[in-house]
């Protein structure tokens, strides 16, 4: 997939108060033009993902040849506002300052990316969106898009997600703030490496929450000759390590408000009144032990809309099943796909 710019001309206001000008929206497409009668496929991507799921997050289900295929269908996948990964966020550059916005970048919503996103697809000229699927936080900007714009999706796939933010995610989000808040080279924004340590303890936090007991710490269990319980520390250590190369500080709390900001039914009556106007073809699909989305809280949501179809793929891979049971994702996804 092939990497572009979107540039905004003129000023974008979000919804929580505040703008910029000239906003930027990176984002991944098939290597060709988008032309009339071809088919668009569409995937929102998951909290720290880029806009790549080609050679990054989804190489099993996206690329020539693959389920998802580049070369058949006009695939796309946009950046989240606030996101480390090219869309405008803290890190970006204020033009007034010649130095990264940090903290005076605008707070960012859902609704705010979701309507970059339809900005981008109005740019691109795209009037329908044949397929749509949201993995994780992509879910949010999918539920929120179908209300936003109903009529323009035929498909809708929710992987792995919630229409409104729980006590549970929200609380997570929580030790994380004050896990960036506790190093204090964070609040004095130096530079993009302020606050790594905190970033660190902040991104272990969340990693507690992507599997379960049996999918990460039975894995991890050390032998019964160990003194001090080391091995799910090392993988932790190892992990951070390599996430704090990719991602700042600023971009990771913005990114987890933006999480905190989920609610399709705010201002609309509720998530029940919200869902039951969607009119696409949708399927909810559950991993069995994700502990962020579970199957108690996906299946009531899925007869919120309109004749959908609910499926629970059996993992011990928690929440991250979505980005590992590939082969179980394909089959659900398989039948929709070929025509569209």
């Amino acid at each position: 997939m092939i990497k572009h710019i979107y540039k905004h001309e003129g000023t974008f206001e979000f919804e929580a108060g505040g703008s910029i000008d000239n906003l930027e929206v990176a984002y991944h497409t098939s290597p060709f033009v988008c032309t009339p009668g071809r088919k668009v496929i569409w995937l929102c991507h998951a909290l720290t993902a880029d806009s790549d799921p080609e050679g990054s997050w989804w190489p099993a289900l996206v690329g020539p040849g693959r389920l998802i295929d580049t070369e058949r269908y006009f695939v796309i996948c946009a950046n989240v506002l606030g996101s480390a990964c090219g869309s405008s966020g803290p890190a970006s550059v204020n033009p007034k300052t010649g130095k990264p916005y940090y903290f005076d970048f605008p707070r960012v919503t859902v609704r705010d990316t979701v309507r970059a996103f339809d900005l981008l697809r109005q740019h691109l000229g795209i009037e329908k969106i044949d397929m749509l699927i949201g993995t994780s936080m992509g879910g949010f900007m999918s539920f929120e898009w179908s209300v936003m714009r109903p009529g323009i999706f035929g498909k809708i796939f929710f992987i792995a997600t919630g229409a409104r933010v729980t006590p549970w995610l929200s609380g997570f989000n929580a030790a994380g703030r004050l896990a960036l808040l506790a190093d204090p080279t964070f609040k004095e924004h130096r530079d993009l490496n302020g606050g790594m340590e905190g970033l660190k303890a902040a991104r272990a936090i969340a990693l507690l929450t992507y599997r379960c007991e049996e999918g990460l710490f039975k894995q991890n269990e050390d032998s019964d000759d160990t003194v001090f319980a080391g091995k799910v520390g090392s993988y932790y250590r190892h992990q951070t390590s390599k996430f704090v190369k990719d991602w700042d500080a600023y971009s990771y709390l913005y990114v987890c408000d933006e999480v905190d900001s989920n609610n399709v039914g705010r201002g609309r009556g509720g998530v029940a009144k919200a869902l039951s106007g969607i009119n696409a073809d949708c399927t909810f699909i559950c991993m069995s032990s994700d502990e962020l989305f579970p199957p108690e809280d996906m299946k009531p949501l899925s007869a919120l809309v309109p004749g959908s179809r609910y499926h629970q793929i059996e993992t011990p891979y928690g929440h991250d099943g979505f980005l590992i049971e590939t082969a179980a994702i394909a089959d659900i996804l398989r039948p929709a796909l070929p025509g569209i």
